[in-house]
């Protein structure tokens, strides 16, 4: 999430200028399945399995996710892939604990984040 952004949404500032230049309307498979570590395949897979993904449809099918995919995908791949759970089980959890699924993607993303950003820093102080 751009907190930038969001800040400057409650202080009642324009939105207009976009200060990060990272944020995207639309992202395409290609981008999605990279963020993820997955392939397209699968991607496609899981939008028949979980009807929450819907991304948009461009000229010859492409498809074209939103952030709101994202974060529906981010929710999907922490209860699958880093918990072991397997679809049904994830598509249960999603139904009966929104807000649990939310936040605990929420922390492993942030928690990723801090993780690859002192493997940065210490990248830097090795040299």
């Amino acid at each position: 999430m751009n907190y930038e952004l969001f800040d400057s949404y409650k202080k009642g500032k324009s939105l207009a200028l976009k200060k990060d230049k990272n944020l995207k309307m639309y992202y395409s498979i290609g981008e999605v399945a990279s963020m993820f570590g997955v392939t397209e395949t699968l991607l496609r897979f899981w939008e028949k399995e979980f009807p929450s993904i819907k991304p948009n449809k461009a000229g010859r099918g492409i498809r074209q996710y939103t952030q709101s995919d994202i974060d529906e995908i981010r929710k999907i791949h922490h209860l699958v892939k880093d918990k072991g759970m397997t679809l049904d089980g994830a598509r249960k959890v999603l139904k009966r604990n929104k807000n649990v699924a939310n936040v605990n993607a929420e922390v492993v993303r942030r928690l990723r984040s801090i993780r690859d950003e002192l493997q940065e820093i210490g990248k830097e102080l090795d040299l």
